[in-house]
């Protein structure tokens, strides 16, 4: 519910994605016009699973579209890690975890997401074809210039661009980004296994040499699947395709993670090199701040790209909430309350995947043994201060 103190305050947002439209969602929450620019010209329901874990689900529900999202999405009631021969390293008390962190964690598509979210955005807020191409500050506003020659106006400009944001790109210059040292081949599949039932939800990674593999359910009996494989930056697809390279190069894993692959259309098949970015000593200045993966693009090893994006959301609408708020302070303090958190989840991401992806077998031996031996309760209480949070 909008509170009316803002109607004459705007904010232009750059970028449409996830985090953009979960900005302006809590912006006009807060009472605040808004309006979205997007360089895309269309928005097109593309991507693979994500993950959102018990605190995105608690920013989805004050958002008002986390109950939709339990209706597309499926609920994770089973989380198991497996080596790369099926013996299973541990089984994750999910249900537990739930009770303590206040939520169910959930995996739906990232189409579905981000319909979800659009629905809450009124059609005459979004503008699509709108690449940003500068910025310029005066005391009271924020001018932004388009690649098609169109401006425009308002009190507060956030990007929320994603990785690559020009946003970013015009505050601190060009950044080279950090390459993780695998590539990510991702599917989409309508697939059934009697070990992994539609109604349990959830699903397993195994962890192999060199190699990582995913199988979760994301709702209407469909499975989302991830290869993270190790492999050097820029390599260009195989002539045999992304199926068959996939299926070679997990040759001999345990079923269903060939079955799986060889279940999904050859043209549904993602392949992307996986980055993050540096963190960021300060994230705008003056009336232009950074959200999301804009601000603090991260590895997917902790499933919370999406969560913080939308924790980012939560905090900016509260800090620009107030009928006499001084913008500029009231971005250093969202800044402020939100750097510590965002960027030791950058780096907890990027540990994560450099243990998952070792190739050395002695280290693999040891990394297995230790998640055998370690109570698994204790394990996914290390990753409470991230998933029991809530803003």
């Amino acid at each position: 519910m909008t509170n009316g103190k803002h109607k004459d305050r705007k904010a232009m947002i750059i970028g449409a994605g996830l985090a953009g439209m979960s900005a302006a969602i809590a912006l006009k929450q807060a009472g605040w016009q808004v309006r979205l620019y997007e360089q895309a010209r269309e928005q097109k329901g593309i991507g693979a699973g994500i993950v959102l874990a018990a605190n995105a689900m608690k920013a989805l529900d004050k958002l008002g579209a986390g109950q939709r999202i339990r209706e597309l999405g499926s609920p994770v009631r089973k989380a198991s890690i497996c080596d790369w021969q099926g013996n299973v390293l541990v089984e994750l008390p999910v249900a537990r975890q739930a009770e303590r962190c206040g939520a169910d964690s959930y995996l739906v598509h990232r189409a579905d997401l981000q319909q979800a979210l659009r629905e809450r955005v009124d059609e005459q807020e979004l503008v699509l074809g709108k690449k940003l191409t500068a910025f310029s500050q005066e005391a009271e506003r924020v001018q932004a210039s388009f690649a098609d020659g169109t401006t425009a106006e308002a009190d507060v400009l956030i990007g929320a661009d994603g990785i690559h944001s020009s946003v970013r790109k015009l505050l601190f210059g060009a950044e080279k980004m950090r390459y993780s040292g695998y590539t990510a081949i991702r599917g989409i599949a309508r697939y059934e296994d009697a070990r992994y039932p539609l109604e349990t939800g959830g699903g397993f990674e195994a962890w192999g040499s060199g190699a990582r593999f995913g199988f979760s359910h994301i709702g209407h009996n469909r499975i989302h699947w991830f290869a993270a494989i190790n492999a050097p930056e820029g390599e260009k697809d195989p002539p045999i395709g992304r199926k068959l390279a996939a299926l070679r190069r997990l040759e001999n894993w345990y079923e269903p993670v060939r079955a799986v692959i060889a279940a999904t259309p050859e043209e549904a098949i993602l392949r992307h090199d996986i980055y993050d970015r540096l963190p960021l000593k300060r994230w705008g200045t003056g009336r232009v701040s950074l959200l999301g993966d804009a601000a603090h693009p991260m590895l997917p090893n902790l499933g919370q790209g999406a969560g913080q994006g939308l924790e980012d959301a939560l905090v900016l609408a509260r800090c620009l909430a107030p009928a006499d708020v001084d913008i500029p302070a009231a971005l250093v303090h969202y800044e402020k309350q939100r750097k510590k958190r965002a960027h030791a989840i950058v780096r907890g991401s990027r540990l994560m995947g450099y243990v998952t992806q070792w190739e050395n077998p002695l280290a693999i031996a040891v990394r297995n043994w230790l998640l055998k031996t370690i109570p698994p309760g204790m394990q996914s209480r290390r990753l409470e201060w991230i998933i029991r949070h809530e803003v």
